[in-house]
């Protein structure tokens, strides 16, 4: 593990006044790599995400307890006169400011970009929100499931034959997170050369848009929008999901050479010069047969057999796995992925880790996810003394 110390945003300070997925996670971040996250919660019911279950672990929400570590809570009441002027002075001492508001609320609460920066010119200032600070949308609420449906991204998942349908994670909330993790690394670094701060604002409609790449890229070129192909390739068969014995493996022949290996590990190096299937294009063109052919030699064995074969063999393949098992799969725990902090109401509270290594060390969980106003004094007396 990273020591603490070591990590590149210490001494950093980030004020911290978003809620639920999209905020929480862009400040976990940056706490994961070593900022001091204080966050700034509802005296009542703190971050609504609190609220969000089940399951709860000994009353504390698992939702919230996924995007909160690495962080210091302070209730402050928003609404009243003292609270707006505590903010405005942690914000004096910070470096980092992030809100997701809905685009005004920040400056009716006295709160706004020009306010803060006219008291600290070097504070970098973030701003999330569903659809941005401008354009014609810009005053309606977004939450995950209503812009993965405005961004097409629902339009392009799911069977042909099928609804639309959402990821099955909130990648709106979490893509926005990280765009706003890097927009904020990317302001402090561009601060050490004239020490002034920059205003961010980060839509969670422009992110998602920003993941269509290659089908933008094809409507762009074609005039046409793709469509839902499920788990199939439109350019490459196989290279999809396909039903096993005992549950479900993605194949990934993604070459000829791949896909002479594949048919020799099923048993049938013929397939490999058959005509309709012997060319990259052609597989594609007769991929009804292809799969008519192979899908039910595939049912025919487990799982763990396939993906056993096919990586010996040099096929790219993998199993569709449940969450249960990626939260216990040894490749994962054994690369300190599986985070285990002890909470104040939960011993032995484990978590996804951040990714990112830095000299081949996982990043450390200095803190585990706070109760509510749980580090009232201790931020009074670091931040404001």
């Amino acid at each position: 593990m990273q020591s603490s110390s070591d990590l590149p945003l210490v001494g950093c300070k980030v004020l911290d006044l978003t809620r639920v997925v999209s905020g929480p996670y862009c400040t976990m971040i940056l706490g994961d790599l070593g900022a001091d996250v204080v966050k700034v919660e509802e005296p009542d019911q703190g971050d609504e995400s609190r609220s969000h279950g089940p399951p709860f672990q000994n009353g504390e929400s698992s939702y919230f307890l996924s995007v909160n570590r690495n962080k210091r809570s302070i209730a402050i009441n928003l609404k009243s006169d003292d609270g707006i002027a505590l903010v405005r002075r942690l914000a004096a001492a910070a470096d980092v400011f992030v809100e997701n508001f809905r685009p005004g609320t920040a400056e009716r609460l006295g709160l706004g970009y020009d306010e803060l920066h006219g008291r600290n010119a070097a504070l970098v200032y973030c701003s999330i929100s569903g659809f941005g600070r401008s354009g014609p949308d810009a005053a309606r609420p977004g939450y995950d499931l209503i812009v993965q449906g405005e961004s097409g991204l629902m339009d392009i998942t799911g069977n042909a034959d099928g609804p639309p349908t959402k990821v099955g994670t909130s990648i709106a909330d979490l893509v926005t997170g990280l765009y706003a993790a890097q927009a904020i690394t990317a302001a402090l670094l561009a601060r050490r050369v004239n020490g002034v701060g920059r205003r961010i604002d980060i839509a969670m409609l422009d992110a998602v848009a920003s993941l269509l790449t290659f089908n933008a890229g094809i409507y762009f070129a074609t005039g046409t929008s793709p469509t839902r192909r499920g788990n199939l390739r439109p350019t490459i068969s196989p290279y999809e999901t396909f039903e096993v014995a005992d549950g479900w493996i993605n194949i990934g022949a993604a070459n000829d050479k791949f896909w002479t290996l594949f048919c020799d590990v099923i048993g049938h190096p013929d397939l490999a010069i058959d005509p309709r299937f012997a060319k990259p294009a052609a597989r594609v063109t007769h991929r009804s047969a292809l799969v008519d052919l192979i899908a039910p030699i595939l049912r025919r064995e487990t799982r763990d057999v396939w993906v056993l074969r096919f990586s010996k063999a040099g096929v790219p393949c993998g199993a569709i796995r449940t969450v249960g098992e990626v939260c216990e799969a040894t490749q994962l725990v054994s690369r300190g992925m599986i985070l285990h902090t002890k909470h104040p109401k939960v011993p032995e509270l484990r978590s996804v880790a951040n990714p990112i290594r830095f000299d081949d060390q996982p990043l450390n969980a200095s803190r585990p996810p706070p109760l509510l106003d749980q580090h009232r004094d201790e931020i009074l007396r670091d931040w404001l003394h």
